[in-house]
């Protein structure tokens, strides 16, 4: 079981922004930038191009609901979009606020939020989402 899968088992806590019955999203604990946000489908999946495509899809609908939410929260020029699946082997979707591509660089230092700090990120795009 990947940690993601315990935050869908509710066995590990996140600062969760987004639900469905199928996904979850939720703060990177460790992320580039304020606003940084993981798209998970609840269904464990080790490599995002394996998922059934119904959900595949979904996955992809969700993360851009979410993401105008993170950008209404979080102004910036774009909200980037990442995929990698190295780190945990649970398909997800990196949505990251941007005003330059080297926000975007995933071997520079990350960011060290505290837990009040992800709580008010996490409030701050719930609300936001709101509006979308």
């Amino acid at each position: 079981m990947t940690i993601f899968s315990k935050i869908v088992a509710g066995e590990i806590s996140a600062h969760v922004v987004a639900e469905t019955v199928e996904y979850l999203a939720f703060l990177d604990v460790q992320p580039l930038t304020a606003g940084h946000v993981l798209v998970i489908p609840k269904i464990e999946t080790d490599y995002i191009f394996d998922m059934d495509e119904d959900l595949y899809v979904g996955l992809w609908m969700f993360a851009k609901i979410v993401a105008k939410g993170v950008k209404i929260a979080f102004p910036c020029k774009k909200v980037g979009v990442s995929v990698i699946g190295l780190e945990v082997p649970h398909a997800h979707i990196h949505l990251i606020p941007m005003n330059n591509v080297s926000d975007m660089n995933f071997s520079k230092e990350k960011l060290k939020p505290t837990s009040e700090e992800l709580a008010e990120a996490a409030e701050k795009i719930k609300q936001a989402l709101l509006e979308v």
